[in-house]
């Protein structure tokens, strides 16, 4: 089973939060995922390897739902943010693995801390020429923010939709097209989400990563054993022919298919010896809690006072609120925010008071403080919000968040549902955040329909 946790990392007086997941019970694996990602798109090879290793994988600075690193950081900043990261868990060891641009930061860790990392492998490592270097330019990594009227998520969706047809994503030509092209709305719908949580602090880890030097270690130098090896099909696999020397423990391959990477990756992995360690560290404050019910198993995400005697309910297409006081805690219900959907039928309380009552037991809780429901009907007030294949349902919940500051019911657009509204609230940033415990309330209508019968049967 996978866990998520949160932990505090300390450097020079600041901390920052870092999510990361975790699986297995064997000799600590680190594993950092690729820009623009989070450590989600490794879940199903954690599962893998979970056999193996105790896999940890940390959302990088800035993205999922890790904080970011102050001013403008360089590659050797996110290396070293990682061994921070191991610092903070209590590990003075770890194998690692990394793809891309997971790989160039775990690299830049092994060459600036040789001893911490027993052995590497690495899915495609980038050499770029100048001219590629030219052509990246700052067109790569333009800024992104939220704009008043969802104009953002029109250029996100194409973006991240035509990095499979064209490397770079805005080389629309026949030397630049790839072999891997698809349209695939849960694919793209993946990535957007996760740069939905990034925001603009995507442009930082990213902008680092290009700016590295790609200098593979001498051949005397002292570093841990390395495999880098890229699939048919990878834009970098062609970059296997860039490497140069390397020292003697390092070597590259070029492998047919994704599978193929993965099992020459996880053999290079179990030649080295790495020692078990001892349970690791998280935050206090905020973390997730594992719950089964008859229609749920799965994790809920809490935030608040352990010692709390009051939990906080939020409503229906939000998420859970970080600013409680002493005395509070606050959790995501299934299929909102930070937590698992459901697995069984959610049409009636029962479902939604078995998990909140199974939360409330596990944080120790019970004075449990429920939402206010808003004005409408269900079926209209949540309408489907499933990934298109064009991305129209992105456009169209920011709409719906836009609407509902200014009447009551949202849809109701005329002069007797005219509501009073802080202008503040209709700042992008605000709505961007709206907008994403929107798109991740995938049982918002489930979760009103049975608040409502709750009320009616008290």
């Amino acid at each position: 089973m996978i866990t998520r946790h949160f932990i505090d990392v300390e450097n020079d007086g600041n901390t920052r939060r870092v999510h990361y997941r975790k699986a297995g019970n064997g000799p600590p694996l680190l594993m950092v995922h690729q820009s623009p990602r989070s450590s989600k798109e490794y879940e199903a090879l954690m599962e893998k390897w979970s056999s193996h290793f105790t896999c940890i994988a940390p959302d990088t600075p800035g993205f999922g739902q890790s904080d970011p690193l102050h001013g403008h950081p360089e590659i050797s900043e996110y290396a070293d943010a990682a061994i921070e990261f191991l610092d903070a868990l209590g590990i003075e060891k770890c194998a690692a693995y990394g793809f891309h641009s997971g790989g160039i930061i775990l690299v830049t860790a092994a060459k600036r801390h040789p001893t911490r990392i027993t052995t590497l492998a690495i899915g495609g490592y980038a050499i770029w020429s100048a001219d590629e270097m030219a052509l990246f330019s700052e067109r790569y990594l333009p800024e992104f923010h939220p704009s008043d009227y969802g104009e953002h998520l029109t250029w996100l969706w194409n973006r991240i939709l035509e990095q499979s047809w064209f490397f770079p994503w805005f080389a629309t030509d026949d030397a630049h097209r790839l072999s891997v092209a698809n349209d695939d709305p849960a694919r793209v719908d993946a990535v957007v989400r996760e740069m939905l949580d990034a925001g603009n602090a995507y442009q930082a880890g990213y902008g680092a990563v290009l700016r590295a030097p790609r200098d593979i270690p001498a051949a005397d130098a002292n570093v841990p054993p390395c495999l880098i090896s890229a699939y048919d099909g990878d834009p970098l696999q062609e970059h296997i022919d860039r490497l140069g020397e390397m020292p003697p423990t390092w070597s590259a391959q070029k492998v047919a298919t994704p599978a193929d990477h993965q099992a020459v990756s996880l053999s290079h992995l179990l030649a080295t010896e790495t020692a078990m360690v001892d349970d690791l560290h998280e935050a206090q404050d905020e973390g997730f809690i594992a719950i089964q019910t008859d229609e749920f198993n799965g994790l809920i995400h809490w935030h608040g006072d352990r010692t709390a005697n009051q939990l906080i309910l939020h409503a229906p297409a939000c998420a859970l609120a970080d600013d409680q006081t002493a005395g509070q805690i606050a959790i995501d219900l299934p299929g909102h925010g930070l937590s698992d959907g459901w697995t069984g039928e959610t049409s009636t309380w029962a479902p939604w008071q078995a998990v909140i009552a199974a939360a409330a037991d596990a944080l120790d809780t019970s004075n449990i403080i429920y939402p206010t429901l808003p004005i409408g009907e269900p079926e209209k007030l949540y309408p489907d919000l499933a990934p298109d294949r064009f991305g129209n349902y992105l456009n169209m919940a920011w709409q719906i968040v836009r609407a509902r500051h200014m009447f009551a019911p949202w849809y109701q657009v005329d002069a007797a549902h005219a509501a009073a509204f802080d202008e503040q609230r209709l700042k992008p940033e605000h709505l961007a955040a709206e907008h994403l415990a929107l798109i991740n309330g995938h049982s918002a209508r489930q979760y009103h329909v049975a608040l409502e019968s709750r009320q009616k049967e008290n």
